[in-house]
């Protein structure tokens, strides 16, 4: 396929869904036009073939990851997502490769109303670059640096599913049940609705590289520090099922790649977040204003962690 059959197919099958989409795919910028007294939440990832998603990934897996991401990035931030571009580079642009790659990006979008607004292709590598762009009332982000000393942290969802996908990748040809649901998180995470929460979260982010590298950013952010019960960690019965506590421990706390949302709150708000998102919400500790992140079971006792702290793209050589 030559580079603007693709944009024309893109323009095809990517009409806008939105009215304050101005202008999307075919000129040299888009236009939209965001409403009186909001503001434009924006984020960036780059994901690379061999690097962020293994080089044997379905071209659907690899549309819907590349989107998602991004999504979970706005979610982070209370932001209701709106826009996306993409940048795609690819060796050669395969017909049915291409399209097994917009279903994806589609199928991560869902019936939201969000329109994919522009992007660039290119030879070279497979590598995936997205910026979506998200709405929210002016001073309503939700940010790292909000959490306060009594705070609840909670997380959405199951952590370690995606870090143990990974570990399984390469016989998911053999995997059992369990297993694939765990290869299936790493490949389809699920984006949460993060806007549901910017008046009741005072911190939030999204689990990217791992609970302990990203709760440890929000702690470094705000000033605070956390006591965080690994006990209360929600698990999946698939990973329960998989591996023993020590593998889940090690899954849950280092690794990355759920893109859950971990945020913090006051207790009495607990409820009312609860009850506006459309998955689990689970406390896992409290936020305290001495520094450090203080790792217990359900004791109390301290819970020795050697672990990774999160992955890191420029670790020290």
């Amino acid at each position: 396929m030559r580079e603007f059959a693709l944009i024309d197919r893109l323009k095809t099958r990517l009409a806008s869904r939105r009215t304050d989409t101005r202008l999307g795919i075919g000129d040299d910028a888009a236009l939209i036009a965001p409403a009186a007294g909001e503001e434009l939440a924006i984020t960036t990832d780059t994901l690379i073939a061999g690097r962020h998603f293994p080089s044997d990934t379905p071209a659907f897996d690899i549309g819907y990851k590349a989107i998602a991401v991004n999504l979970s990035d706005l979610a982070a931030m209370g932001a209701d997502p709106a826009w996306v571009t993409l940048a795609l580079a690819a060796p050669e642009l395969d017909e049915s490769w291409c399209d097994a790659f917009l279903d994806g990006a589609c199928a991560a979008m869902g019936d939201d109303p969000i329109d994919i607004i522009g992007g660039d292709t290119t030879r070279g590598d497979l590598s995936i670059t997205v910026t979506a762009i998200g709405r929210l009332p002016v001073g309503s982000a939700l940010r790292r640096s909000g959490a306060q000393p009594g705070d609840v942290i909670a997380v959405t969802g199951t952590l370690g599913d995606a870090a143990h996908g990974l570990d399984c990748w390469d016989e998911r040809a053999q995997a059992n049940a369990d297993e694939t649901f765990c290869i299936e998180r790493l490949a389809r995470p699920r984006w949460r609705n993060g806007a549901a929460l910017r008046a009741l979260a005072h911190a939030a982010i999204d689990i990217s590289d791992g609970l302990v590298a990203d709760l440890g950013h929000v702690l470094a952010a705000s000033g605070v520090g956390a006591r965080v019960n690994v006990d209360a960690l929600p698990v999946s019965p698939a990973l329960a099922g998989c591996v023993d506590t020590a593998q889940m421990r090690a899954c849950q706390l280092g690794g990355g790649d759920d893109y859950e949302l971990c945020i913090t709150l006051a207790p009495g708000d607990l409820e009312r977040a609860q009850a506006a998102l459309d998955c689990p919400l689970t406390v896992i500790g409290e936020v305290e204003a001495e520094a450090g992140l203080r790792l217990v079971d359900a004791a109390g006792r301290p819970f020795a962690w050697a672990g990774a702290a999160g992955w890191d793209h420029f670790p020290d050589a």
